[in-house]
């Protein structure tokens, strides 16, 4: 199956093995809305952890049916988190998912160390897949939103997780660029210097079976045209499948671009911890949510 849509991620999440969502705090619409989605699609079972009242609501306001979901009542927002993680360690559950809580109260459940789900030296990665109208497939880039500077060990991970990310919908050799601002190897730009070690480490076998080059430039990466003029060749050039970035401003403006100027779709996970965890806005659009539990679906085991 040739995957060049988000939808299509659905259609073969609905082949696979239907997988179990715990959501943290889930009083809000949209999360609701997107859980309600999948599940219908029979892509997860879900578990809601939250206020009821607010629950019942929001379900009656958009005619869903209650008993689609296991719901279990904590109505402090923290407290929602902590036992959602509880019910991930005691094997309720194959995937984690934020619902109206901020981002920093949720990853401080997935970090907590006695009762949380990162596994001891483990490196938390934000994993985003990206249909851009512009681009003529999907794009699985990283990392937008988690680690602000990542350094040579760190983007080791993010590397690793891209390829998993990209395997898992479907892409049997991902074409990683590793970007930096220049396609020369310039030693004074540690971006550069860093994205060569990669590269050679994957022309050797070090980090799965994946095309990596680098360092890319982000116009060499994704248009052939512009490969061709500039006579750079390669499996990755102009048709890369991943895209690693040197720093999150670069990834974050690069997806906020995407999103505001080409109105792309995507979805997104939280990688490294011991289940795939759901992790977007909470004022993403429930269709944004509705693929994050499938891309998360799909990755979970």
């Amino acid at each position: 199956m040739n995957i060049t849509k988000l939808d299509q991620l659905v259609e073969l999440a609905k082949t696979k093995t239907k997988k179990r969502l715990v959501a943290a705090n889930a009083n809000d619409a949209h999360t609701i809305e997107a859980v309600y989605a999948a599940v219908e699609l029979g892509v997860i079972d879900a578990t809601l952890v939250g206020n009821p009242e607010e629950i019942e609501k929001v379900c009656k306001e958009h005619n869903f049916d209650m008993s689609k979901f296991k719901i279990v009542p904590e109505y402090v927002d923290t407290k929602a988190a902590a036992l959602s993680c509880e019910l991930i360690n005691n094997g309720e559950g194959d995937i984690l998912m934020k619902g109206l809580l901020p981002t920093d109260k949720y990853m401080r459940a997935i970090l907590n160390k006695e009762k949380g789900l990162c596994p001891p030296k483990a490196t938390l990665s934000h994993v985003t897949v990206i249909e851009n109208p512009a681009y003529h497939k999907l794009l699985v880039v990283g990392d937008v939103a988690v680690i602000p500077a990542p350094e040579f060990k760190e983007k080791q991970a993010i590397l690793r997780y891209l390829i998993e990310t990209a395997k898992a919908i479907g892409i049997e050799k991902p074409k990683v660029a590793v970007l930096a601002a220049t396609e020369q190897v310039s030693v004074g730009m540690q971006a550069c210097v860093d994205a060569a070690l990669l590269a050679a480490m994957g022309n050797r076998g070090q980090i799965g079976d994946a095309y990596i080059d680098g360092p890319l430039s982000l116009d060499i990466a994704i248009d052939k045209e512009t490969a061709q003029i500039k006579k750079f060749k390669g499996e990755v050039a102009g048709d890369a499948d991943c895209l690693l970035f040197p720093n999150i401003e670069s990834g974050n403006i690069f997806y906020k671009c995407c999103t505001k100027f080409n109105h792309a779709e995507l979805g997104a996970v939280l990688k490294g911890a011991k289940v795939p965890c759901v992790l977007s806005s909470r004022g993403d659009s429930a269709k944004t949510k509705m693929y994050s539990i499938t891309l998360a679906s799909l990755l979970a085991k």
